[in-house]
């Protein structure tokens, strides 16, 4: 299906953009986002402890419109490849968004080394 200019945005791409990392500079503009209210969940709560509740809640509301519902379908399978990778030692909200964007044909942007090796992410540091 392949959406073009359209990522999933990880907690960490997030982080990285508000940061003001440049080689996130690409993905700050000009490009669609997916996520889960999962990852707003982990931005909020990091966005909290080091701005404040103000920003926290004002980056959430920013961001809340693009996401998506999780289908129980994607729960089971972002199981599934959890126990495949269990080695990794990835979290539950990571494996969700990954399968969510190689469900719908997406590039998984993240900086997280876990991913580094991966098909369908788009790795960035």
């Amino acid at each position: 299906m392949g959406l073009t200019n359209t990522f999933f945005f990880d907690t960490y791409a997030f982080f990285e953009i508000l940061d003001g990392n440049p080689s996130y500079a690409p993905y700050s503009k000009g490009v669609s986002i997916i996520t889960t209210k999962f990852n707003l969940l982990e931005l909020h709560y990091g966005l909290m402890l080091q701005c404040g509740k103000e920003e926290a809640d004002q980056k959430y509301d920013e961001y809340v419109d693009y996401t998506i519902v999780v289908e129980d379908r994607i729960f089971k399978k972002a199981s599934e490849f959890r126990a495949q990778h269990k080695e990794r030692k990835l979290s539950y909200v990571d494996c969700v968004g990954y399968i969510i964007a190689k469900t719908v044909g997406i590039k998984f942007l993240t900086g997280d080394k876990q991913f580094v090796d991966l098909e369908n992410v788009e790795f960035v540091k």
